[in-house]
């Protein structure tokens, strides 16, 4: 698969790591150079400087023929967006959405964007724990 992932933090850098050790091809795009330094030295894919809300940027990074995109920036307002353009605007034929808030997860699964909340996932496995 060709995957394409906006923001190299942690998860970003991590999920990149996972799906490059599989075999995919993975690019991962960031708009701080500095956030790359999370991909370890044997990353084969591509980290490439953008912004994932710029047209020239998502172009660069292949996502006429991507066949995933996944945003996992910090930002809510920022992956809602980019997803809505990979979709919508390139046909990427799966995109998915980290949102830290659950109630905007909520409101943009009705609106068809495959969301994940890490703050209800983390909070159910807290629960679990606790009643264990």
């Amino acid at each position: 698969m060709r995957v394409i992932i906006m923001g190299c933090g942690r998860v970003g850098a991590q999920l990149a790591t996972l799906l490059d050790k599989d075999g995919h091809q993975v690019i991962v795009l960031d708009k701080n150079s500095h956030s790359f330094r999370w991909l370890p030295g044997n990353f084969k894919g591509t980290a490439l400087l953008g912004h994932g809300l710029d047209e020239i940027s998502l172009k660069k990074a292949g996502i006429e023929n991507a066949d995933v995109f996944i945003a996992v920036t910090q930002g809510d307002n920022r992956n809602i967006m980019a997803c809505q353009i990979a979709k919508h605007i390139f046909n990427v034929p799966k995109v998915v959405c980290r949102i830290y808030d659950p109630l905007r997860r909520d409101l943009y699964i009705t609106l068809g964007l495959e969301a994940l909340s890490p703050t209800t996932i983390f909070s159910q496995m807290l629960k679990e724990k606790v009643e264990e």
